[in-house]
């Protein structure tokens, strides 16, 4: 057993343990505060690296969501927009339909017009040649006294006559 006091080796081992039973409180409480400091650091920046990371992710929910919501937006307003330029188009063919209905309506009632206006200028005229071709007749065949006759007679039935063209 006394070889083994004369080895470093056994002398270092005991300076340790010694050093470690004198110092090791004085020395040990500033170590594990500072271990104990940096864990605690260690932890606080693993929790606000969770809590960023939970604050991300619902952003990211968020956001999908918003996405989903400005898709769903605007499909509605492309399908709106749709439906409205056929309600538009519809609307301008019947418009235009009815616009080619009164023009041709009012072709129509012009043509009309015309005719009749045509109609009555013919009867006027065959009226006006009967009356000239009558009066030549007339008078050269009539006397004095059987025209005024019929002067008399025309003049008699004279309100009749308008009574029947009135009506």
């Amino acid at each position: 057993m006394s070889g083994i006091f004369h080895e470093a080796g056994f002398w270092v081992a005991v300076s340790f343990v010694l050093f470690f039973v004198f110092f090791g409180r004085k020395v040990w409480a500033p170590i594990a505060t500072i271990l104990d400091s940096r864990a605690a650091r260690i932890r606080q920046e693993l929790d606000e690296s969770a809590q960023l990371r939970r604050e991300a992710e619902q952003m990211l929910e968020d956001a999908t969501r918003e996405r989903e919501q400005a898709l769903v937006e605007a499909k509605t307003m492309v399908e709106q927009s749709l439906q409205h330029a056929a309600e538009l188009a519809e609307k301008a063919r019947a418009e235009a339909e009815a616009a080619v209905q009164r023009h041709e309506q009012m072709a129509r009632d012009r043509i009309a017009a015309v005719e009749r206006a045509a109609i009555k200028e013919v009867r006027q005229a065959a009226i006006d040649v009967a009356v000239e071709a009558a009066r030549g007749v007339l008078g050269q065949s009539l006397d004095q006294q059987k025209a005024e006759a019929l002067v008399d007679q025309a003049i008699a039935n004279l309100p009749t006559a308008l009574a029947r063209h009135a009506a």
